[in-house]
Parts: structure tokens; sequence; C-alpha cells
């Protein structure tokens, strides 16, 4: 069932006048309706404007650009990273940069379309499974030793088979392997201070990693980011791609580099409502991962019973119709305890 809504989801929705607590979304720190980070937003819109409608590549610069790019380069452990306008758009820079003759390109199970190409009018398709990836990756490997492959996938995948342990990633022939990861889920919530997953994938010491993501879902920006060695961030950022298109909104640059300390004590308030939620459900109805706020499921019914007891949570087919639909209940630091507690006396009054 679709919701209209006049009004940016916090905690709380209002249908038809009546409230309804909501689960549901990716703002998963509460930013966006936080009004200690609204302020700091708002008072940085004051200094550099609403928008930067001009290239990077111009002769007149800003600086906050560069800073936050250092700064998330810090955060993440990795040589250097690039800031663009979106998640997708991230997505999309890295993957036409790797749609070369010197490349082959695969798709795990799950890979979101931010990731994909076009070939001949229709859309490369996901392997069905990461075995069925291998044995198309090492037959390539016999017979195109010059051409590198690229395998792109979703760090969190809600599958739970990625994040954190990456059981079928681990299959593969790395160390002859572009790996393309998209963390749009993981940075700012997972990993060491809200590093997300590059750390971690770095440990089985792919060919080359390159990570991108949205920063919106982790930090309540918009704006999306690219992380890799020199070399490769260089390639990426001297391409027409790049140039050719406007920057994130330097306000929003701005708050990234501000917002540390509210990034901080949001997780940990994060951290605090996901370590309640599991003490007190039986999660065996659950697709879920250790660390993430994210509960994953498949019961139409569920979904029925929550929104009888004024819950909202996330479901509908994603990314397009033809998909199969998507349920799921999603915390946030914007939930207090007695949400929480709410959610899971309902969850466990639940008999299907």
């Amino acid at each position: 069932m679709n919701y209209y809504v006049d009004h940016f989801p916090g905690r709380e929705i209002e249908l038809n006048g009546e409230k309804f607590l909501y689960f549901g979304g990716t703002s998963y720190l509460g930013l966006q309706t936080d009004t200690v980070f609204q302020q700091l937003y708002i008072s940085n819109i004051l200094r550099y404007g609403t928008n930067y409608g001009a290239s990077r590549k111009a002769n007149l610069k800003l600086a906050v650009y560069e800073e936050a790019e250092g700064l998330l380069t810090q955060w993440v452990g990795t040589e250097s990273s690039t800031t663009v306008s979106s998640g997708y758009l991230a997505g999309q820079l890295v993957r036409q940069a790797l749609d070369s003759k010197e490349h082959k390109l695969f798709y795990a199970p799950n890979t979101h379309s931010a990731l994909y190409v076009m070939q001949h009018g229709t859309r490369l398709k996901p392997f069905i499974s990461f075995t069925a990836l291998d044995i198309a990756i090492r037959d390539h490997l016999r017979k195109n030793k010059e051409v590198t492959p690229v395998v792109f996938l979703d760090a969190i995948d809600f599958s739970g088979y990625n994040y954190p342990d990456f059981v079928g990633l681990k299959k593969l022939p790395l160390e002859k392997i572009i790996l393309v990861v998209d963390d749009s889920h993981g940075i700012g919530i997972v990993g060491d201070n809200g590093s997300g997953v590059y750390k971690s994938l770095q440990l089985l010491n792919p060919k080359e990693l390159i990570i991108c993501c949205s920063l919106g879902k982790g930090y309540g920006i918009q704006a999306g980011a690219i992380f890799g060695s020199n070399k490769r961030i260089t390639q990426l950022t001297d391409t027409a791609f790049f140039g050719g298109a406007s920057p994130a909104a330097p306000a929003a640059m701005a708050s990234l580099t501000k917002g540390g300390e509210i990034f901080a004590e949001k997780r940990a308030i994060l951290k605090d409502n996901i370590a309640l939620f599991r003490a007190n459900n039986n999660l065996e109805k659950f697709k879920w991962m250790d660390g993430h706020p994210s509960f994953s499921f498949r019961d139409a019914s569920l979904t029925q019973y929550l929104e009888q007891h004024k819950i909202v949570v996330t479901s509908f087919k994603y990314p397009d119709e033809d998909s199969p639909l998507m349920s799921r209940i999603v915390l946030s630091a914007h939930h207090t305890k007695e949400d929480v507690l709410y959610l899971t006396h309902a969850l466990n009054s639940y008999s299907q």
C-alpha cells in the first residue's frame, strides 16, 4: 500500500489524521529530522548557498570539497576519495570508467541497479548464485588472461549473504579481480566509527578494491562518494563524466566535515536500539546482519498486522515492478526505547 505524506518521515508519520510509528526508510542515524544537525546544515547553507551549479574543474574552486574528501579518506582508510552529487552517479561513474576492452564486467547476486550497464539495449543481469559467478569468472580467466574481470557487488544486499562474512565473495579468485562494492547501506553505520566495509574487504586481497556509495543514508546529505587508490581516483576525476557534472551542494560537504560528534552520538544510540530490539525478539522470521539496523521478512500479512497496530514499515517492490516484494523493519537513532519496545511487543503478539 502506498502512503503520501507532506513531511519527511521521522520516527512518526501522520496518515489520515492518525499517528503511526515509522520503522522504514534508510535514515539510519535519524539526521534528516535531528534539530542539531538541521541547524548545522542551515548555518552552512547561509555560508555556501543552496547549490553550486558549476564544474569541479572550474578555475574558481571551493576548498570545502577537498576538506570533506580528505576527511572521508581518513575515515574509510583508503588512499584517496572523491565526491559527486549522488550515490547513483558514483556507481555509474565507476561503471563507465571500467566498461572497456581491458575489462569484463560481472555482477554478483542482488547487485544494485546503480552499477549496471546496458549492452545492445539490454541490461546485464546479476548471476543467480556465487557458484555460477565463480564458474563464469574462472572460465573467462582461462580463455582471456589479458582481460581483467570486474565484479560488482552490494556490500549490504539484505540477504545476509554478503556483509559481514562475505561467504560467496571468498569463493572467487579475488587476487585476479577488480572488486567494485556499493556500500551505501554500510558507510556511516557499520565498521570502525562508521567506516563501512573497506577495511574488512581489503583483507581479502582483491587485485583492486573500489568502494562507491550514497552518503544520504548514513550521513543524511545528498551526495555520493568513491574510494580507491590515488591512481584510480585521479582517472575518475579526469573524465568528462566527472567534470561535466555539478558537484554535491557545498553546504552538504561542510555539514559532513563539521558533524563528526553528532554522527558518533547517533551511532551509539542506534547501537543501543539494535541491541534492545534483538534482546526482546525471536529473530527467526527475519534476515538480518550483525550490527545493521534492518530486519527483512517476506510475510505480507505481518506488514498488515503491524499497520493495524499503528506501525508502518518498508514494503514495496524494488527496484522496479518486476522485482520481488521487499519488506523490512528499519531501526533508527531517532527511535526512542519506548518505540522499540512497542514494536517488539507487537511482533511477539503476532502469530501466523
